[in-house]
């Protein structure tokens, strides 16, 4: 890795670094050294130990920058996402997991923690980043992944079996459905109607005349992943009434939605619709940034 032909490892992601700040890229620093430790081979942390980059990982790295420049997805480029302990694979089909999902999967993690009983739910689960969370860090749990799109499916089974060793080592169990997350409780779970104790979701939520503003979610992920219907509670609808037929009583829903879609939001916000599907202890509640983020409901 120190061919005469090679740059210093500082100069390349200097010049990264500016090119993605050129092109509107949210992190430039950050996207530039994931990449480069991505073509290395190494950890992010691990890069202050290289003191140059050989020509063919120069290449290699031109070509990952050149396409993040024209903004298709980091995750995509290094084929996983992070996601609280450990990473899930992504790519063109399936939903990449948000940071403010993690928030989401600390609280259903906290609740399954306190519940006698570890049957769960996953519904809408897409790379699987919650359902798998919740298996590998909560030792015992049965959970069933649901998924509907059939281009999604492929890297739900992927991550399951990427996870295998960990969900092993927990204890736990890992079944993925291909069903609608809306009709489940009528087929594919059907015979664990009402044993449910947990049922976590993150729906599609978009509104359909919504204009998501980053290239990399307008233009990459799966449209079934962000629109939710005209005003964007189709799916959050036809969850309520899957995931109340599901939870054994006292058994509690925890759903992700759109920050404009908590308390405040009236009718047309995610506690509403569950309080008009006869959910009780409906309480909303703000991601690390203040906003709102999630809904954890009970089963009457």
């Amino acid at each position: 890795m120190t061919e005469v032909s090679g740059r210093p490892l500082r100069t390349v992601l200097v010049d990264a670094e500016r090119r993605l700040a050129a092109a509107d890229v949210p992190s430039p620093r950050t996207d530039a050294e994931l990449l480069l430790a991505h073509v290395l081979g190494v950890t992010r942390g691990h890069l202050v130990l290289s003191e140059e980059v050989d020509r063919s990982a120069l290449v290699r790295f031109e070509s990952l920058l050149a396409k993040r420049a024209a903004r298709q997805p980091l995750q995509h480029l290094i084929g996983e996402a992070p996601f609280r302990y450990g990473t899930v694979a992504v790519g063109r089909g399936v939903f990449v997991p948000r940071p403010e999902t993690e928030i989401v999967a600390e609280a259903a993690i906290r609740l399954l923690r306190e519940s006698p009983h570890r049957l769960v739910v996953d519904l809408c689960s897409g790379s699987g980043a919650l359902g798998l969370s919740l298996a590998v860090e909560v030792p015992g749990t049965t959970v069933h992944l649901v998924e509907l799109d059939p281009v999604a499916l492929p890297w739900l089974e992927r991550n399951v079996a990427d996870y295998a060793d960990r969900i092993d080592a927990a204890g736990s169990l890992v079944l993925v459905h291909h069903a609608d997350a809306g009709l489940v409780h009528e087929d594919a779970l059907a015979a664990i109607a009402g044993t449910v104790d947990l049922v976590t979701c993150n729906p599609p939520y978009i509104p359909d005349g919504a204009f998501p503003r980053d290239p990399e979610v307008r233009e990459y992920d799966p449209a079934k992943a962000l629109y939710g219907g005209t005003d964007g509670l189709d799916v959050v609808r036809a969850v309520a009434v899957s995931a109340a037929a599901l939870l054994r009583p006292g058994g509690v829903l925890v759903m992700e939605h759109g920050d404009a879609q908590g308390e405040s939001a009236g009718e047309l916000g995610v506690p509403a619709v569950l309080r008009a599907a006869g959910y009780l202890d409906v309480l909303d509640r703000v991601d690390l940034a203040g906003r709102d983020r999630y809904t954890v409901a009970s089963r009457a």
